[in-house]
């Protein structure tokens, strides 16, 4: 697929109704979208020991192909904490982005945050309001849970559902694992992801792998690669061993990567291979 931004009904699925922006949110162009709203959620920023940013009052700014983005008032960030660069981008749709460094004690965040001080018309919701980079803060919070990779999309869904369908996993000419009782995990603008449980797994061929990765709906992945022979597939499943309160019925089921070396078969069907950020 190209790089190019994708209209709106592409990112919602063929045939599906563009929605209508709720109140004091914008669209612009039908080949770029951008969502902003108020978020009723309390969120607060810390680094280096401090709470560099803390607001009842937040922005969540939705835009195509790109993470949502906590925009915080500037009353309620510690501009004291804040030194201007002269770092600046240009944004195509928001405008020119001003960039701040921010310090505490001898902890310093170069180029950390940053405020779109002129947007467009379409973004005026935005206007003066800093948001920060995600990676160099210490910890990030709704209300009093900390969030973790970027702030949760309110119009994302997680869907699990228990099936009855026949999925048989296929490495290198090898039944790894085969249930009729998988869970299909269901989510927006992702693939059909088929968990299975360890019991229908062969699971002497599955390497435990050092790698780990968070996903802010489900919570810290653990990894497995797969040892046919004497080869090695390196992190071909992956597991939420201890995922977030809201999604529990994953705990403990292995996720085979249709991306890579496992071919699936679903009732008998062979699933096409998919090509994802997660394809080598």
């Amino acid at each position: 697929m190209s790089d190019r931004v994708r209209p709106l009904e592409t990112v919602l699925g063929e045939g599906a109704m563009v929605p209508e922006w709720p109140k004091g949110s914008v669209g612009t162009a039908s080949d770029h979208w951008i969502h902003i709203e108020e978020s009723p959620r309390r969120v607060h920023v810390a680094f280096g020991g401090e709470t560099v940013a803390d607001s009842k009052h937040v922005m969540l700014l939705r835009e195509t192909k790109c993470l949502p983005v906590y925009y915080f008032p500037s009353r309620d960030v510690r501009m004291e904490l804040m030194r201007p660069t002269s770092h600046r981008t240009q944004c195509p749709y928001k405008g020119a982005a001003s960039y701040w460094t921010i310090r505490v004690g001898q902890k310093v965040a170069e180029n950390a945050a940053w405020s779109y001080l002129d947007p467009p018309a379409v973004c005026l919701a935005i206007k003066g309001y800093m948001a920060f980079q995600w990676t160099p803060m210490d910890a990030w919070h709704e209300e009093e849970e900390e969030i973790f990779v970027h702030p949760r999309d309110p119009y994302k869904r997680v869907d699990v559902l228990q099936s009855s369908r026949h999925v048989r996993v296929v490495i290198d000419g090898e039944t790894v694992a085969d249930t009729r009782w998988p869970r299909l995990l269901f989510e927006t603008n992702h693939p059909v992801r088929y968990y299975i449980p360890q019991e229908d797994i062969r699971m002497e061929l599955l390497v435990p792998s050092a790698t780990q990765s968070r996903c802010p709906y489900k919570g810290p992945a653990s990894y497995w690669s797969v040892q046919i022979g004497d080869r090695i597939f390196p992190d071909l499943a992956w597991s939420y061993l201890d995922p977030i309160p809201e999604c529990p019925k994953i705990k403990g089921f292995v996720c085979f990567f249709q991306e890579r070396d496992a071919t699936l078969y679903v009732d008998g069907e062979q699933l096409p291979k998919l090509w994802t950020k997660w394809s080598r």
